[in-house]
C-alpha cells in the first residue's frame, strides 16, 4: 500500500527527506538554524512534519530561481496569517517578477558580453592569420576542447 505523503499527521525523517528531495542533512539543519524549518525532537532525532516537508519543497523552489534565504523566509512567514495564501501570494508573486526582471537584465548583460567576446577573437584570428598562423588553433577544434571541459565543470557542480 503506497504511503500517502499528503496526510497532515504524516512525519518524515531527515534521511526521508534528503532523499526525496536530493538534499543533504546538513542542508536541513542550515535551514533550521535560519529559522526556515521548525522539525520536533524525538531524543536526539529531528522529527519533519508535512508542514516541514511543504515549507523545504517550497524552500528548495525558491533557492532554483534564485531567491535569497531572507527572501523565501518572507514568503514563508506570511503561510501563518491564516488568509487562506493570499499575502503569502502577493509576496511570491512580487519577488518572482522582481527575479524576472534581474534574470532578463543578466541575459542581457550576458548577450552583450558575448558578442563583444566574438568580435574580439575575430579581430584577434584576422592579426593571427596574417601574422602568426601557425598560432591559430582552428576554431571548431578550440570550441569542442573548451565545451568539454565546460561540461566536466558542469558534472562537478
Amino acid at each position: 500500500m503506497p504511503v500517502d505523503l499528503r496526510r497532515p499527521n504524516r512525519t518524515f525523517s531527515i534521511r526521508q527527506l534528503c532523499l526525496e528531495f536530493k538534499c543533504t542533512p546538513r542542508a536541513l539543519r542550515f535551514y533550521e538554524d535560519k529559522g526556515l524549518l521548525f522539525p520536533a525532537r524525538d531524543g536526539l532525532n529531528r522529527v519533519y512534519s508535512y508542514k516541514d516537508r511543504a515549507r523545504l519543497q517550497l524552500i528548495l523552489r525558491g533557492k532554483r530561481v534564485g531567491l535569497a534565504l531572507a527572501e523565501i523566509g518572507e514568503i514563508l512567514d506570511l503561510y501563518e496569517l491564516n488568509d487562506g495564501g493570499a499575502a503569502q501570494n502577493a509576496k511570491s508573486l512580487l519577488k518572482f517578477r522582481e527575479r524576472i526582471v534581474a534574470l532578463e537584465s543578466q541575459r542581457s548583460d550576458i548577450d552583450h558580453a558575448i558578442d563583444e567576446l566574438r568580435r574580439g577573437c575575430d579581430a584577434l584570428e584576422k592579426h593571427l592569420s596574417e601574422t602568426r598562423p601557425d598560432l591559430l588553433p582552428r576554431a571548431a577544434d578550440y570550441d569542442q576542447v573548451l565545451r568539454a571541459r565546460l561540461g566536466d565543470l558542469e558534472h562537478v557542480k
